[in-house]
């Protein structure tokens, strides 16, 4: 029904703009609002159809049109949101994925952890007498004094060859890491 009267509106339109061209620009005018009113009344009349409005003056053949147009917009509806649905789902399994890997991290971090207080109770236990807890938990940051000899950290100029003293950068290491250089 309504590609009919658009058709009959693109022919009389059509009809009217050859005769229109000899006529003033007033009527051209007049013409489009005629067009553009019948165009709203017979969109006006389809929404009222598709609300279930107005359907007593229908057609057998117009009403399986009606039918049609619903079912096919309804399902455009419902793969839209299918659509939309497996992109949230694939979005929240990549969430997933990055909440499912930092737990690994901290789980691995944790165990790291553990290990180290078991190393430290357990040296504590045998009672080395080294701090554990600058040489384990901690690391302390190397200083340059314990790569030298150990005259060159006593400050002796190298007189005394021995063993090295114990200093705050060697807490890092235990002593029988630590070997003098001659240089």
């Amino acid at each position: 029904m309504e590609r009919i009267l658009e058709r009959y509106e693109r022919y009389s339109y059509a009809e009217r703009q050859l005769v229109a061209n000899d006529q003033p620009q007033s009527e051209n005018w007049t013409l489009e609002h005629a067009k553009l009113k019948a165009r709203l009344e017979v969109l006006q009349k389809n929404q009222r159809n598709f609300m279930g409005e107005d359907l007593d003056g229908l057609t057998i053949k117009e009403l399986q049109n009606l039918e049609h147009q619903l079912d096919s917009a309804l399902k455009h509806i419902r793969s839209r949101k299918n659509q939309l649905m497996y992109e949230s789902i694939s979005e929240l399994h990549k969430k997933d994925k990055a909440l499912q890997e930092q737990n690994n991290t901290l789980a691995k971090k944790i165990k790291e952890k553990e290990k180290a207080l078991a190393q430290r109770a357990q040296l504590e236990q045998h009672g080395d007498g080294m701090d554990v807890t600058s040489s384990v938990l901690v690391p302390q940051p190397l200083e340059a004094s314990n790569i030298r000899s150990s005259s060159q950290v006593r400050g002796d100029g190298g007189d005394n060859e021995g063993t090295p003293t114990p200093t705050r950068a060697n807490a890092i290491l235990p002593p029988w890491m630590l070997r003098p250089t001659n240089e």
